[in-house]
This record gives C-alpha cells, sequence and structure tokens, in this order.
C-alpha cells in the first residue's frame, strides 16, 4: 500500500467510489454524500442489538426531550466572520433557557461534572468554509472551563483528524485539549505504521458495530478513509473507551432536500466503513447508529452552530449557498432539534427557489429515530422557545 498523501488524481477516485456524493473540487467533503432514495430489498441490520442494551438516565432524548431553544442575533457574523463574543452570549442565554437556571455555570453541571471526560463533537468535513466555527466552540469551553471543568478533560473529536487540523483544530488553538480522529496520517502524509497498519485501524472498537448486510469494496486510495470493508462498521474508541460525556456541535447545513444536523453529525462521524451506507441506508444509519450505547447513553448536550451555514449543496461547502443564519440551537434531543433545523433550511431553500415545497418523506429519519425513541419527531409535540 502507498503510504504518500492522496494527491488530485486520488481524490477523483475516491469521487468515483462513492458516486453522486462526492463534493468535486472540495476534497475535505469525501465520502459525506446527500441522502438518496433506497432500492427495494434494503438490506437488513443489527438495530435490534442495539435495543437489547438497557437505557440510563443519561440516554436520548435526554433531560428534556422535545424541548429546543433558539436563538437568533443578526451581529452574529460580521463580513461573514462569526463574533465569539456573541456567540458566548447566545449560548449562554440558550442554556439558562433550557436548564432553567439563573447561574450559567449551574446550567453546565446539570450535564457535566469536573470528573467527566467530555468529547466536543465538531463537523469539519466542508472545510474551512463551512466547519463548525471556532466561535461557538472556544465559546462552549470557554463555559465549561468556568464551570470547574479542567481543559485536561475536553475532547475536540471527528472522524478524520487531519481534516481537524485543516480547520484549525489543533493544540495551537486549544493549549491543553486533545484533538482526536479515528482516520489519521502521519508527518510525512501516510496512512499506515512502519508494519502496515493502518493508523485507523487502531482507533477502531471491534467490540461495538454497526452491521448492515451490504459489503464495501474500497481500492488502496479509498480505505484508509473508510478504515475496513465488508459488512460491518466499527465504533470509534473515542466513543467506546475514551469518554464519558459527548456534547454534539453540528452546522446548520443541508443534506440534498434534507438535513445534516445532530443526527447524522454522531451517525456517520462515529464509525467506519460508510461508504457502503449511503445509497440504501441514509436515513437507517444516521437514526439507527445513535440507538447503540457509545452514542445513545453519552450525549448529554447538542449545541447546533447556526452563525454560518448552507441551504443548498451541503454537507459540503459550495460558497454560492452559504449563508448566515446568525442561529445557535440547544437542546438534549436530536431529534426534536433536527426536525426545527429542517424547517429553517427548507425556509431557506423555498425562498431562494430551489424547492417549491417541503418533501414529507425528507423526515423519513427523524421519524425512524423516534420510532427508536431517541427523541420527538412530530413538530406539533416538540415545544420551540426562541430568544
Amino acid at each position: 500500500m502507498s503510504q504518500s498523501k492522496v494527491n488530485r488524481r486520488s481524490f477523483f477516485k475516491l469521487a468515483t467510489a462513492v458516486g453522486a456524493g462526492a463534493i468535486i473540487n472540495q476534497p475535505q467533503s469525501i465520502l459525506a454524500a446527500p441522502p438518496q432514495e433506497p432500492k427495494p430489498g434494503k438490506p437488513v441490520t443489527n438495530i435490534a442489538d442495539a435495543l437489547k442494551y438497557p437505557r440510563n438516565e443519561y440516554s436520548l432524548p435526554g433531560k428534556f426531550p422535545g424541548r429546543v431553544v433558539k436563538v437568533t442575533d443578526e451581529s452574529a457574523v460580521v463580513d461573514n466572520v462569526p463574533q465569539e463574543a456573541v456567540a458566548h452570549k447566545m449560548i449562554e442565554k440558550a442554556m439558562l433557557r433550557l436548564t432553567g437556571e439563573t447561574d450559567i455555570n449551574k446550567a453546565w453541571k446539570q450535564f457535566v461534572s469536573a470528573n467527566d471526560i467530555i468529547g466536543l463533537k465538531v463537523n469539519p468535513v466542508a472545510g474551512k468554509l463551512l466547519s463548525t466555527s471556532h466561535a461557538v466552540v472556544q465559546s462552549i469551553v470557554k463555559q465549561l472551563e468556568n464551570a470547574g471543568i479542567p481543559r485536561k478533560n475536553l475532547v475536540i473529536w471527528d472522524r478524520r483528524l487531519m481534516q481537524l487540523h485543516e480547520t484549525g483544530f489543533t493544540e495551537e488553538h486549544y493549549p491543553g485539549i486533545s484533538i482526536s480522529g479515528t482516520e489519521q496520517q502521519d508527518a510525512e502524509g501516510g496512512f499506515y505504521d512502519k508494519d502496515g497498519q493502518l493508523y485507523g485501524e487502531k482507533m477502531i472498537d471491534k467490540e461495538w458495530y454497526y452491521y448492515a448486510d451490504v459489503e464495501g469494496e474500497y481500492d488502496e486510495y479509498t480505505i484508509p478513509y473508510m478504515v475496513n470493508g465488508g459488512k460491518y462498521s466499527y465504533f470509534t474508541k473515542i466513543c467506546t473507551q475514551q469518554l464519558d460525556k459527548i456534547i454534539n456541535v453540528p452546522i446548520l447545513k443541508n443534506a440534498g432536500p434534507t438535513v445534516t444536523l445532530c443526527l447524522k453529525n454522531l451517525a456517520y462521524g462515529s464509525i467506519s466503513n460508510t461508504g457502503r451506507l449511503h445509497k440504501q441506508l441514509w436515513s437507517d444509519t444516521c437514526a439507527e447508529v445513535c440507538a447503540f450505547p457509545p452514542i445513545r447513553d453519552k450525549v448529554v448536550l447538542n449545541i447546533v452552530d447556526g452563525l454560518r451555514g448552507c441551504y443548498n449543496g451541503g454537507p459540503g461547502a459550495n460558497p454560492q449557498f452559504i449563508c448566515n443564519y446568525n442561529t445557535i440551537m440547544a437542546g438534549t434531543d436530536p431529534v426534536a432539534i433536527d426536525r426545527i433545523g429542517h424547517d429553517i433550511v427548507v425556509k431557506k431553500r423555498i425562498t431562494k427557489g430551489i424547492q417549491e415545497k417541503d418533501d414529507p418523506r425528507r423526515l423519513k429519519v427523524m421519524q425512524m429515530a423516534e420510532d427508536l425513541q431517541l427523541g420527538v419527531a412530530d413538530l406539533e409535540k416538540i415545544t420551540l422557545e426562541e430568544i
């Protein structure tokens, strides 16, 4: 196997391997395909295994099922740059309203303690143009610190460590905080150690997996981004072994005519061998992976970075479709947040002439997640509090 960096020629091989989902000229978006209509005879999965595990006090949808706090501030983005001071205040307002506390430190302590190892699940897949903003992440970090959480207990993570580094999630910008990813490269850009083993293979936990009866077959250029082929997608050790709690920090953006928010950020960021899952099992994967204990029982909070987002071309970053939503959403229920986020993005798409009306079929992923008791998808049962 070659240990060289993936070049432009290699990227187009990757794009071919995953079909229409690859975003040409956006290498950061490799293998982050939007949903497609499933074909008849959908592959079976091992979701029944996930449902055998008993739930606990932290299990999704968490402390506040069906509840979403949405904070909007038109000064949140100036000249297309998210403003940290404004983001800090917006997150504080959201946390106080969500918890009913008057002290922001007490609000955070409803979810985490100084003894927890806490992972901040960000999304750098679209590169510098549309990563989870540092304004939001730095604000969360500072508020956690003020609440007594030591920096050494924080981990900023995503599936690909190299994408985190490319988008500024580094030790230099976040001193004292671990930056971690499943798929990794060495200083020379290689994906394999001296023994020929993928660095990513050392990061997957083969005791925890999502099985789907569809094969993943990848060439030498693609496999470093998948870690393994076959019919098993293994959970990252970041979730299964390293973290006690997870704070999910996705971006407000689209994936075709639906959204890629809380559920997608968690599911596709937590397992290997995902290329095989996009075509027939996109919705199933987003919902079902989140029903496994490494996600279901550890995600205590979702804070959506909606300062800048997109309404078309997602989950990649196409400049003409990026917009300023000037919004933060918070809640423990990822399904309810995705449902509210869906309406925000669809409204923008209709305004921009991308589509004429909403398509109820695009709510399938949320309905599946509700059936798995991960949250509330029924809009009439969701309490939206706007600030």
